[in-house]
C-alpha cells in the first residue's frame, strides 16, 4: 500500500495561508489510483474529515472549510496538496492525509505523524 508523509505546517496569523503537502513513497503509478483524504485533529477533539480529492481530481470539502481550502494533486511527483487560505484559530490542528475516500476517521486503522498547523496572533 502507498505510504504518505505530511509536511508544510507551521504557525500563521489569522487570515493567513499555508500549503500542506502529502507525498507518497509508492511511485507515480501507485499514487495515481488512490483517492486522497485530509483529516485534522485539534487538542481534545476527535479527528474530523476536511477534504477529499479523488483519483480523477474531483474535490469535496467539509462545510467548515468550504471556500477557504483547496485540494489538488500532482501525480507526476506523487503529491497531494491542501491550500489553506483565510485561516482561523479554529483551524488549529494536526493535519493528516490518507489514501482512501471515506470521511469516517475510524475507517482507518493507522495514522502517520501529521503536520501541525497553528493559527494564532
Amino acid at each position: 500500500q502507498v505510504q504518505l508523509v505530511e509536511s508544510g505546517g507551521g504557525l500563521v496569523q489569522p487570515g493567513g495561508s499555508l500549503r500542506l503537502s502529502c507525498t507518497a513513497s509508492g511511485g507515480i503509478f501507485s499514487f495515481s489510483i488512490y483517492n486522497i483524504s485530509w483529516f485534522r485533529q485539534a487538542p481534545g477533539k476527535q479527528r474530523e474529515w476536511v477534504a477529499l480529492i479523488s483519483n480523477s481530481g474531483t474535490a469535496t470539502y467539509a462545510d467548515s472549510v468550504k471556500g477557504r481550502f483547496t485540494v489538488s494533486r500532482d501525480n507526476a511527483v506523487s503529491t497531494a496538496y491542501l491550500q489553506m487560505n483565510s485561516l482561523e484559530p479554529e483551524d488549529t490542528a494536526v493535519y493528516f492525509c490518507k489514501p482512501g475516500r471515506s470521511p469516517v476517521a475510524t475507517t482507518y486503522s493507522t495514522w502517520g505523524q501529521g503536520t501541525q498547523v497553528t493559527v494564532s496572533s
